[in-house]
């Protein structure tokens, strides 16, 4: 009996059975009621209604209405309160969710489920967003710095591949660029990899991810696959992306594996993408300043001949100071770079006597004091000539010191001890070498043996001890 008078609950159904039902209640028994009532009173034989029928019927037909009303007013209420929070959420506050105080597997409960994930959904990607952005612009300010300021582009390239493959959560990352052939790509920096083996290495454009990059000039990206077989610079997952300037491919750059275990996602390929475009822009601002400090090297080198030749007696000085003080450093045995420097600032040590005038270059007598504190302005000339020279920024200090002596006897800024640097005091020594032994209008040159015994009386008051040795061991 209590199974016949249980009514299943109609919590779960469709709006449209809600309906239907409600309906029921509100209008059809109602109906059914009222028709009961006609029905009994045109058979009465009285003609007369019975009180306590109308009584019921009047309850009847009320309790089924109001049963009617509140089921619906209940689903209303509900799309009311989805509506209504729905536009809160979007308003501003994606914390937020829709909560029902009604439970079940409804239409309307089903409507504010979908709701909440789409809006957990919409949550995640913004906050994937915001770490794409802030690592975007994280690379980006780094990469600004470097875009105008190429001094080093190879250190600059560097920086920012590691902190690419920091944002982007990456085990590797390598740079490569076309090599001036275009037959094959050089690794110009690696991150995660040994770079003993790696550095300038030549990669073929036939390889791939690399082919693939370099033709369709997108970013690529390869998720984890345990069957396929990679190398050591190109590792799964992978994201790579065109270095493109002006339309004009200039290499690739990649980041291999991730740390947390999962594959590299779009958002992160626009990143890159648009890091890559930074990076070429870098690289050809740098190619077009190597060029324009090669120009302006070769014409300030031949500033420095034409200082020699307004002097017949300091003609071929700069290349024998050179020769010198490279065999110096060798002796020291200097690094490459060491070497290289001291060889390019002997070469252009007296570039400053071009601001010089005749009447003191050439004087064929010795120097008053004036015209001395005059020519002692040539360091900072000739430093004031190579400032522009970004890539030469090594240069200054040695053409500005090459006169500053030990004891700070010497100019223009009277150094003493070790703030004289060791490419300074080479140059120092092998310039005062050759000055000694080169004939003047009024003296004659001395001997090499002369001007060794000449070196070795100032050795440790001009000159380091270090220095005068490895030169004279030289000679």
């Amino acid at each position: 009996m209590k199974q016949i008078l249980h009514l299943k609950s109609i919590e779960d159904d469709s709006i449209i059975r809600k309906f239907s039902v409600l309906f029921s209640f509100m209008s059809l028994l109602p109906f059914i009621a009222l028709t009961i009532v006609f029905l009994f009173y045109i058979s009465s034989k009285e003609n007369a209604l019975n009180a306590d029928l109308i009584f019921w019927s009047a309850t009847l037909t009320g309790v089924f209405s109001l049963i009617g009303f509140i089921g619906m007013r209940k689903s209303l209420t509900n799309l009311i309160r989805i509506s209504r929070e729905a536009k809160n959420i979007l308003a501003g506050d994606l914390s937020k969710r829709i909560v029902l105080k009604t439970k079940g597997n409804n239409e309307v409960n089903q409507i504010a489920d979908s709701f909440n994930q789409v809006v957990q959904q919409l949550e995640s990607n913004i906050l994937e967003l915001k770490k794409s952005k802030e690592a975007l612009q994280k690379i980006l300010v780094k990469v600004s710095s470097g875009v105008s300021f190429t001094e080093n582009i190879d250190s600059f390239l560097d920086l920012i591949l590691e902190t690419t493959v920091h944002a982007l959560g990456g085990y590797t990352g390598l740079l490569l660029i076309k090599d001036e052939g275009n037959h094959d790509l050089i690794i110009k920096s690696a991150f995660g990899i040994d770079t003993s083996d790696s550095l300038n290495k030549k990669i073929s454009l036939q390889e791939e991810p690399i082919k693939s990059v370099m033709e369709q000039k997108k970013p690529l990206l390869i998720p984890r696959l345990e069957s396929v077989q990679t190398n050591k610079y190109f590792k799964l997952p992978l994201i790579c992306a065109p270095l493109i300037f002006q339309n004009k491919t200039l290499g690739v750059i990649s980041i291999s594996g991730k740390r947390q275990k999962t594959n590299f996602e779009e958002n992160e390929s626009v990143v890159l993408s648009s890091l890559a475009s930074q990076i070429a822009m870098a690289i050809e601002n740098a190619r077009l300043n190597l060029d324009n400090q090669k120009a302006y090297l070769d014409t300030i080198t031949a500033l420095a001949l034409a200082v020699e030749a307004r002097d017949i007696y300091s003609r071929g000085h700069s290349d024998r100071v050179s020769e010198y003080a490279v065999k110096i450093a060798k002796k020291l045995n200097l690094d490459e770079h060491t070497i290289k420097t001291v060889k390019e600032a002997a070469q252009l040590h007296d570039v400053g006597k071009i601001g010089i005038s005749d009447e003191i270059l050439r004087k064929p007598d010795i120097l008053n004091d004036f015209e001395k504190s005059i020519m002692e302005d040539h360091p900072v000339i000739g430093e004031g000539i190579i400032i522009p020279l970004h890539g030469f920024t090594h240069l200054r200090d040695p053409i500005r010191h090459h006169h500053e002596w030990l004891n700070a006897q010497g100019y223009p800024d009277h150094l003493k001890g070790n703030e004289i640097s060791l490419e300074a005091q080479i140059l120092a020594a092998a310039d005062a070498f050759d000055a000694m032994t080169t004939d003047r209008p009024y003296r004659k040159g001395m001997t090499i043996e002369e001007a060794k015994e000449e070196l070795k009386k100032y050795r440790n008051i001009r000159y380091r001890p270090e220095v005068i040795d490895a030169f004279i061991s030289c000679l």
